[in-house]
C-alpha cells in the first residue's frame, strides 16, 4: 500500500461503480464477512453507489460481537477477583454481560486495563509476579497468532502468573454455517483480507465448490471493496464458483506459514458458541493440553459457567445477515453505544455501531 488516498480516489471509485452497473444483469446478494468492511461500506456510502440489483448483506465478521455472553460473564467473574490484573482491548469493556460489563468492574475497583497487544499483558505479568494477569484473547485468525505467541513465550520463560481467556473463532466454519441455514440468501462472499493474510485462501476453495458460490478475498478501503464486488459479480454472472483474490498486495494462497505454525503449536480446534448464533462445530480455537495451565477458564474454575441470552436483542439475526440494524425496534432508542443491548452496538466493527454512527439520521432505503 503506497498511500491511503490511492484507495479512496473518488473518480476511480465511480469508475468501478459504473463497471459493476454495466456488468450486472440480474439481482445478486453478496455478503461481506468482515465488520471492518461493513464500516467502510456504510461510512463511505459504497452501497448507495451500486445498482439496485446488488444487495450487500452484513456478515458475522466482528469478533467482539460474536464473543458469547457466557464468556463475557466469565471475564467479569475473573476480573472481579482480588489479585487479578485483567487485560483487554478497549472495545470489549463496554460489551454487556448478563448483568454488567467490564467497565462496571473497573469502576467498582477491579484492576481492568486496556492493552494494545497480548505481549503488553505478558510484560505486566513479568513486572507483577505476585498478581495473576489475564489477557482476554478474542478475535478471528488475524489475532490468533499473536495470542498464541504470548502463551508460547510465557511457557518458554516459565511465567506462571499469566493466562489467556480465549475466544478465538474461525471464518470458514461460519461461512458454512450460514450457507447451511435454510433461511440463507447469500450468493457470493467478500472474504476478510486480514484473515487471509494469515491463513491464505486454500481453505475457501472446497467451500466454493461444495456450495457453488464465489468467494473473493477483499481488502478494506473503498476501492478494494468495490473491486471485490466487481470481481464477485463477474464470477456470478459467468456462473463460476471459485475463489478470487482482490487483496493481492497482502494475501497469498498459502498465507503466513510461520503464523500458522505457531497456531498449531499452541491451539486446537474446538466447537465455539457464537453470541446470537449458537454453537458452531469446529469454529473455535482453544489452548491444547500442552498449554492448559495458561487457560484462564481452568485456572479460575469458570469453565462450567453458562448464561442464557436475552431475547430482546436481534444481533444474532444481524450477524447472520437476516436483518439490518435499522430493522431492530430498539435501534437508537433503547439500544445505543452508551447503553447497548448487544455487542453489535459497541464494537468498532459492529454493524449496529456503523449504522448508529453514519446513518442514524438518514432514512433507510
Amino acid at each position: 500500500m503506497k498511500y491511503v488516498d490511492e484507495y479512496r480516489n473518488e473518480a476511480a471509485v465511480r469508475q468501478y461503480a459504473d463497471k459493476i452497473r454495466r456488468t450486472v444483469t440480474r439481482p445478486w446478494n453478496i455478503m461481506e464477512i468482515c465488520g471492518g468492511q461493513t464500516h467502510s461500506i456504510v461510512k463511505y456510502g459504497l452501497d448507495t453507489l451500486l445498482p439496485e440489483d446488488i444487495q450487500l448483506i452484513h456478515g458475522p465478521g466482528c469478533p467482539v460481537c460474536v464473543t458469547s455472553l457466557e464468556l463475557i460473564d466469565k471475564a467479569i467473574n475473573i476480573a472481579s477477583r482480588p489479585g487479578v490484573i485483567f487485560c483487554s482491548f478497549g472495545d470489549m469493556l463496554r460489551v454487556p454481560g448478563s448483568g454488567r460489563d467490564l467497565f462496571s468492574v473497573k469502576a467498582a475497583g477491579g484492576d481492568v486495563r486496556i492493552v494494545y497487544s497480548p505481549l503488553d499483558a505478558l510484560e505486566l505479568a513479568r513486572r507483577n509476579p505476585e498478581r495473576q494477569v489475564v489477557f482476554f484473547a478474542i478475535g478471528f485468525e488475524t489475532t490468533s497468532s499473536p495470542n498464541a505467541m504470548a502463551a508460547y513465550q510465557a511457557r518458554k520463560e516459565g511465567i506462571k502468573n499469566f493466562s489467556l481467556l480465549v475466544s478465538q473463532v474461525m471464518v470458514p466454519p461460519a461461512i458454512e454455517a450460514i450457507l447451511s441455514s435454510p433461511d440463507q440468501q447469500v450468493q457470493g462472499f467478500l472474504a476478510a483480507g486480514h484473515v487471509c493474510a494469515i491463513m491464505g485462501y486454500k481453505e475457501y476453495e472446497p467451500i466454493a465448490a461444495k456450495y457453488k458460490i464465489p468467494i473473493v478475498v477483499t481488502g478494506f478501503e473503498p476501492l478494494d471493496i468495490l473491486q471485490g464486488i466487481e470481481m464477485c459479480v463477474q464470477l456470478l454472472e459467468e456462473g463460476r464458483y471459485e475463489v478470487a483474490n482482490q487483496y493481492t498486495r497482502a494475501v497469498s494462497r498459502e498465507g503466513n506459514i510461520p503464523a500458522q505454525n505457531i497456531l498449531k503449536e499452541v491451539f486446537q480446534v474446538i466447537p465455539r458458541k457464537w453470541r446470537g448464533i449458537g454453537l458452531i462445530p469446529g469454529s473455535g480455537l482453544g489452548l491444547n493440553e500442552t498449554y492448559r495451565e495458561y487457560d484462564a477458564e481452568y485456572r479460575f474454575d469458570v469453565a462450567g459457567l453458562t448464561t442464557e441470552e436475552s431475547g430482546e436483542c436481534i444481533s444474532g439475526l444481524i450477524l447472520q445477515g437476516l436483518k439490518k440494524p435499522h430493522e431492530c425496534p430498539a435501534f437508537g432508542t433503547r439500544c445505543t453505544p452508551e447503553h447497548p443491548l448487544g455487542a453489535t452496538m459497541v464494537s468498532s466493527e459492529g454493524a449496529c455501531a456503523a449504522y448508529y454512527r453514519y446513518r442514524r439520521h438518514k432514512t433507510p432505503e
